[in-house]
């Protein structure tokens, strides 16, 4: 009885994947610059103003600061080679990074609720110059959510844990500036908790997403999309394969699935004609370029007591 074991990790996905690293890393970085530089204005705008609205909105530019330099540190150490304690390299601290993000998205949520319950029952005076710093903050707020934009915000959930940091802020800049309108209008101070919970409420969405996807990943759950027992019937219906058993599917960071599965097939088939059909059928059907496959003859199957698919 002997077995085969095959290792099928194609690298055509790096050239398109150090293309997409190097744009989300210079999208980050000119980001943070604009991001950070504006989070002073806004604090100090704040201040002036005694506008929660503001104060909650450069929270979120502080918190965006963060997130936008973490992304930023997460893809130059992802860059470090493989080493033998860290087989896959630092790929996976992108989501981490993803996962840090989300966290601080909710707890930030929850901090402007309760400041803004606190001000529904004492009401504060609110300068109506509010207005003209949260525009500025919009304007902001457009240019880096267009330059992330640009970068795979679909993809990377370390690049879609900032993108929803700035559209968070964005959000919040809209929020300021409605606020500002009602107070100068009718004098309604109240707008300004109200807009900054209703803002509140879509970060907590944001940042739930995020944590949610992050940890599935950091989890090893299956790829969202792919049905593990579909995949399995697919890789029988090759010619030649009587069984797949012990298959596993996972992520080590964003666009980069795995698999590994032990396949049994007929005695006089041609293995690494199968091996080439496995591998075929996995990149043309989801993208799954690094697969690790276990050859094994009927006969060792025949003895063995593995369930179909754990």
């Amino acid at each position: 009885m002997s077995e085969h074991h095959h290792h099928g990790h194609h690298h055509s996905h790096e050239s398109g994947g150090h293309h997409h690293h190097n744009a989300n890393k210079k999208a980050l970085a000119i980001s943070f610059s604009l991001i950070f530089a504006f989070m002073i204005i806004e604090v100090i705008g704040g201040i002036w103003t005694n506008s929660l609205a503001l104060l909650s909105d450069a929270g979120h530019m502080l918190s965006d600061a963060a997130a936008l330099g973490l992304g930023l540190f997460a893809f130059k150490f992802s860059e470090k080679a493989a080493d033998y304690s860290k087989t896959y390299g630092y790929k996976r601290f992108e989501i981490l990074a993803a996962f840090i993000n989300g966290m601080t998205l909710i707890i930030i949520s929850f901090f402007i609720y309760w400041e803004a319950i606190e001000r529904f029952r004492v009401p504060p005076e609110v300068s109506s110059n509010m207005l003209w710093i949260a525009l500025i903050g919009l304007i902001v707020n457009l240019a880096v959510a267009w330059i992330l934009m640009r970068g795979d915000t679909e993809e990377n959930l370390n690049m879609r844990g900032a993108f929803l940091h700035v559209l968070g802020d964005l959000l919040g800049s809209v929020g300021a500036i409605i606020a500002g309108i009602l107070i100068i209008l009718f004098g309604w101070n109240l707008a300004d908790p109200i807009a900054s919970m209703i803002v509140a409420t879509l970060v907590l969405v944001s940042g739930w997403r995020v944590l949610k996807d992050s940890y599935h990943i950091l989890m090893e759950g299956t790829p969202t999309g792919i049905q593990i027992e579909q995949v399995r019937k697919s890789l029988m219906s090759i010619e030649g394969v009587l069984d797949v058993h012990d298959l596993h599917i996972w992520t080590i960071t964003s666009g980069f699935p795995a698999l590994s599965c032990h396949v049994v097939v007929e005695k006089k088939v041609d293995r690494d004609e199968i091996l080439i059909q496995l591998q075929n059928w996995l990149k043309n059907n989801h993208q799954i370029e690094h697969c690790t496959f276990q050859i094994e003859g009927y006969t060792i199957a025949e003895s063995s007591q593995h369930e179909p698919c754990n």
